[in-house]
């Protein structure tokens, strides 16, 4: 499978979370081959957890597949850029790659808020950001434009 195909199947996650009341985001994990690992979306009010980003949950699942804790061979495919805790964990999973749609200028930890790519961590994945930005950028809009329609 390419980024897109790949890409695609986070988008299908992100739909699952949009369903459940929850910001629409899905992350998905490949090994070197395409093999998908682990999928997951947001849970953080369906788990009431701070914790439960689509990333850090399909990084649980990952590691749990390979029977390890790194994942060096891997690549995350994300519909939005991941945040600082995010960010972190891939650090420590020692992922080799991040792909991400949308760019998050409020909480981005790859080159739009921050850049924790540019610190001299022990583990630095490849970043590759915009694929189909468009797409995973829309139901995000859509998610908060119905919060805020709801509040007034």
């Amino acid at each position: 499978m390419d980024d897109v195909q790949l890409m695609q199947k986070a988008l299908e996650q992100a739909k699952f979370a949009e369903k459940y009341g929850e910001i629409p985001i899905g992350a998905v994990i490949a090994d070197a081959d395409g093999n998908v690992l682990a999928e997951a979306c947001n849970r953080t009010e369906t788990d009431r957890s701070a914790v439960a980003h689509a990333e850090l949950l399909a990084i649980a699942e990952a590691c749990r597949k390979k029977e390890s804790r790194r994942l060096t061979d891997c690549t995350l495919f994300v519909t939005l850029e991941p945040c600082s805790m995010c960010a972190g964990a891939i650090a420590s999973a020692r992922i080799g790659r991040v792909v991400f749609g949308a760019k998050d200028p409020r909480a981005g930890a790859y080159g739009s808020l921050i850049d924790l790519s540019a610190l001299p961590l022990e583990s630095k994945p490849e970043v590759t950001s915009g694929v189909l930005a468009e797409e995973c950028l829309s139901p995000i809009r859509r998610f908060f434009i119905n919060r805020r329609t709801k509040l007034h």
